[in-house]
């Protein structure tokens, strides 16, 4: 069959996104697919619902939504997502940015603002060092340096991964292209958690914030295909337990936090009673768990007791 001529009257805006929903079964979805093969926002696709779209622009989307048919996430298909105040860059080097950890961050820049106005009050102020600890596409990291601005002096973001800490190191260039004064204070760093950082920082630390892997090997089996077939092994699984890497984070951040420090930790709703018991057992002195935007025990934070 000929290719019908590009901007053809009878391909609209609005029958290439009832085509795409029919494929994905989601009108939502379509949407996003539809507006990035044309080059427009999805909230803008209502008002040009009856425009004519070219040839490439349906093959583009339909492309994409036989991928989302095949099951890979929206997010990898787009090439980009928003997170907060932030376009960032995403693909399979690293997870998908979930609301999820939008509340970390949150939680994390209230402990930072919580902690700012005590360093100018008659004392020498310490520097305001925040470390994201396997940072991936580093959209905490960004966030954090972006929000905070000058109240922070430096991010430290590593990964164990150098594919995500590439990706990491693409979304920082975006951020320094549009807020230079920002990105300046992102330190990208590779290594596993804690060795990836500068001894210097060891007990210079003010607020250390990690989305670590915490599905366990018996629950990766039975993970939505879209993030088990998709999304890398590493950033999900960390061992058997689920536990692993909470035990690296929880036993050492106090060597890296100063006295009264907090670390800010994501995890899954079923694993609170735990961490809550493993971070008061460590010695942390004050420990509690805040819920998602669903109500669901999402995110630990513990003050370092240690003088």
């Amino acid at each position: 069959m000929a290719a019908r001529p590009r901007g053809e009257p009878g391909l609209t805006v609005h029958r290439l996104t009832t085509s795409v929903a029919a494929m994905v079964h989601s009108e939502s979805e379509a949407r996003w697919i539809v507006a990035h093969a044309a080059g427009l926002s999805p909230g803008s696709l209502l008002s040009v619902f009856e425009t004519a779209v070219t040839e490439e622009t349906s093959e583009a989307a339909h492309l994409m939504a036989r991928r989302r048919v095949a099951g890979e996430p929206l997010q990898y298909i787009l090439g980009t997502w928003s997170f907060r105040h932030l376009e960032v860059v995403v693909d399979r080097r690293a997870l998908v940015p979930r609301p999820e950890t939008e509340q970390v961050v949150e939680l994390a820049l209230a402990e930072v603002r919580r902690r700012a106005p005590r360093l100018g009050s008659g004392v020498p102020p310490q520097p305001m060092v925040i470390t994201d600890l396997g940072t991936g596409s580093g959209v905490i990291a960004l966030s954090v340096a972006l929000e905070m601005g000058d109240s922070v002096d430096a991010v430290w973001a590593t990964d164990a991964s150098p594919a995500a800490l590439e990706l990491a190191r693409d979304n920082l260039a975006g951020l320094a292209r549009s807020h230079p004064s920002a990105a300046a204070r992102v330190h990208l760093a590779q290594g596993s958690w804690f060795d990836a950082l500068p001894e210097g920082l060891m007990g210079q630390v003010q607020v250390v914030v990690s989305n670590p892997p915490y599905v366990s090997a018996q629950e990766w089996s039975g993970l939505d295909p879209v993030v088990r077939d998709y999304e890398p092994h590493s950033a999900l699984v960390p061992g058997v337990t689920g536990l692993e890497a909470f035990e690296i984070l929880i036993s050492q951040a106090h060597r890296w936090l100063v006295p009264g420090g907090v670390l800010v930790l994501e995890m899954a709703p079923h694993q609170a009673a735990t961490l809550t018991t493993m971070a008061q057992g460590t010695g942390y002195g004050h420990v509690s768990v805040h819920g998602d935007l669903s109500g669901r025990p999402r995110v630990l934070v513990a003050t370092s007791a240690h003088v």
